[in-house]
């Protein structure tokens, strides 16, 4: 497991890294958690130029690697936020209608219109509304940027079928322009939470790799850089019953995103260590429906809390 522990900001570039352990100190220098496991792949797919298919539960770092990655590289981020109904149009590019309509009616107002090279005119670059995949395509300061097309499970298969073409050849068609090719290469990840099962075609184009749950140990370390004011044994214990709770039947076990939020709101109540109250009041930063939170109410949230505490190696 691994997580994102940092603010996105300009960086300068830097090479590629050059072994397994210089993707973990990269990664780690933007205070992303990262595992010996997710070292490997990535390395691998930075160094074969291969996109990297991340997959897992929703909440456990997938996104944030990219992030990461784009920060330590010096490279642009452009992210690609996958939805039910995304074609490839959409992913790619769309025309500036209005500006084409101005264009269209100055020309009209002005007189002698000639309507072929008016054509000719509104369907050039300077009408061209650039969306992520197209943007990816395109030369970038500081070298190829970093593509996230995130949660492609939320897409659908003739999506897939579209994107594994633009990812064998890097390149993207606009009917009124042509084929355009990308220099180099972007660094491609892709995320999924595994709604559905994405087609074999599209993830044998890909490095894989599951992100899981963090281990205790991990998770301490994850939430020791995202929130590093917390004290140790407030840490301890939130990990110790987000965990728990974890192994508990709920609709949507919490991931390290909530780990590190409820250690945040702890912080801003002044809170030194859990109780039963303390964890009823601040559910909400844990679990996200209703009746998740209805079933910690009372005296289960002193018996998860009391299997937590018991299961602490002491400090």
């Amino acid at each position: 497991m691994q997580f994102w522990a940092g603010k996105y900001r300009e960086a300068a570039e830097v090479k590629k890294p050059e072994s397994i352990d210089g993707v973990q100190q990269v990664l780690g220098a933007q205070g992303y958690v990262c595992g010996r496991a997710l070292g490997t792949v990535t390395y691998l797919a930075l160094t074969l130029g291969r996109p990297l298919f991340l997959e897992g539960e929703a909440g456990t770092g997938k996104t944030e690697i990219a992030k990461a990655l784009a920060q330590a590289l010096g490279r642009r981020l452009i992210r690609l936020q996958c939805y039910e109904g995304l074609d490839a149009a959409t992913a790619v590019y769309e025309w500036n209608f209005a500006g084409q309509m101005i264009a269209i009616r100055t020309a009209e107002a002005a007189g002698g219109m000639d309507r072929t090279h008016l054509k000719d005119e509104l369907f050039t670059e300077d009408f061209l509304i650039e969306r992520p995949l197209l943007q990816a395509m395109r030369p970038q300061p500081g070298g190829a940027p970093v593509l996230l097309i995130d949660e492609i499970d939320r897409t659908d298969e003739p999506f897939e079928a579209f994107l594994l073409e633009a990812l064998s050849d890097y390149q993207v068609t606009i009917p009124e322009l042509g084929t355009i090719r990308a220099p180099e290469p972007p660094i491609v990840i892709l995320t999924s939470n595994r709604t559905r099962e994405v087609h074999d075609a599209l993830k044998r184009r890909c490095l894989y790799h599951w992100v899981d749950y963090p281990t205790f140990d991990r998770e301490i370390e994850i939430l020791q850089a995202r929130a590093p004011e917390a004290a140790e044994t407030l840490s301890r214990e939130v990990v110790a019953f987000v965990q728990r709770l974890r192994t508990e039947d709920l609709f949507k076990k919490p991931g390290v995103a909530e780990t590190i939020d409820w250690a945040k709101c702890l912080l801003a109540l002044d809170v030194i260590s859990l109780s039963p109250e303390v964890i009823a009041d601040t559910l909400g930063a844990v679990l996200k429906y209703q009746d998740d939170i209805a079933r910690l109410h009372g005296s289960e949230a002193k018996r998860i809390l009391d299997e937590a505490r018991a299961a602490l190696d002491p400090v």
